[in-house]
């Protein structure tokens, strides 16, 4: 499903002549999830993680995927990049919001993963209440791509 809607924002921006970011190296992936652990003491769900070998952040229509912080790539990307441990760092100003890893956002909404409760939320920005639980077919472990 996220790689069909994937592949219309490529079109959608191919028409404008803009590209998005290319999928994150593997080596990449790998020093990310590294830094991930010692900077935010937190392991990133693997579907998180596959959507970036796809495409390493986005910004589309007002919503923002982060990807992997600049500092961390071989490669100049298309797009500009939203660093998630760069953004992450912001949000855990506030103790409550740890228990969360925020992955993208919106002009009114935080997407994040509950590491409590294993599922991804959407929040309203800036009060931080949930807004939406997402439905099961993205929050059901059997599946390797839940976005």
């Amino acid at each position: 499903m996220w790689k069909d809607k994937l592949q219309e924002i490529i079109q959608e921006k191919n028409l404008y002549g803009e590209k998005v970011n290319i999928g994150a190296t593997e080596s990449e992936i790998e020093l990310f999830l590294t830094e991930t652990k010692t900077e935010l003491n937190v392991d990133l769900p693997i579907d998180y993680v596959k959507i970036l070998e796809y495409v390493n952040g986005l910004e589309f229509n007002g919503f923002i995927l982060y990807g992997i912080d600049k500092d961390l790539l071989s490669m100049q990307p298309n797009q500009s990049i939203n660093g998630l441990i760069e953004y992450n760092k912001i949000w855990y100003e506030n103790e409550w919001q740890k228990k969360y890893i925020f992955i993208g956002e919106s002009n009114i909404s935080w997407y994040v993963y509950d590491m409590v409760e294993c599922r991804y939320l959407k929040l309203d920005n800036p009060s931080g209440r949930v807004r939406l639980l997402l439905p099961d077919k993205y929050n059901n472990p059997s599946e390797p791509h839940r976005m």
